[in-house]
């Protein structure tokens, strides 16, 4: 499983500005406006802060997940958005967030272990300091596209 067929240069930011974790969501969803995949960007926005508020998806070392499944989805697509300063997503180890993986996958036609699965790999590539640096450090977005798919 290729990484960035999930994606695409389009859906990638690599200076989000920073605000609350709403706005910051909110920025994401719009860059998946771009997408064929996403069929609606307010329900799917609306699915995704009703996920986050049953719990926090900032995860740790900066990173945060915010997802959902949505009939507002077509296919599993993410986004990814790097802010210029951090953003209290009331993670898990209480830093701000600066990597934000914003992922989206249809309720109920995609099968669970396509979306399980990207957000397991997407996890196990943040989990090395080296690449969370190499993401935080890079002004490239093909280099984003070539890091995320190296993970194995």
């Amino acid at each position: 499983m290729k990484l960035s067929s999930f994606t695409d240069a389009k859906f990638v930011d690599l200076a989000m500005k920073p605000g609350d974790k709403e706005s910051v969501i909110r920025e994401a969803v719009r860059l998946l406006d771009r997408s064929r995949r996403v069929a609606d960007s307010r329900a799917f926005l609306e699915d995704v802060l009703e996920r986050e508020r049953l719990v926090t998806t900032g995860v740790g070392y900066g990173v945060a997940f915010p997802h959902a499944k949505s009939e507002a989805v077509t296919g599993v697509v993410f986004a990814f958005a790097r802010t210029t300063e951090g953003v209290d997503f009331g993670a898990l180890d209480g830093h701000p967030v600066r990597l934000i993986f914003l992922i989206g996958a249809p309720k109920e036609q995609e099968p669970s272990r396509v979306y399980l699965n990207l957000m397991a790999r997407l996890s196990f590539l943040m989990k090395d300091e080296g690449n969370r640096e190499r993401l935080l450090s890079t002004e490239s977005v093909s280099e984003v596209l070539r890091l995320l798919d190296s993970v194995k």
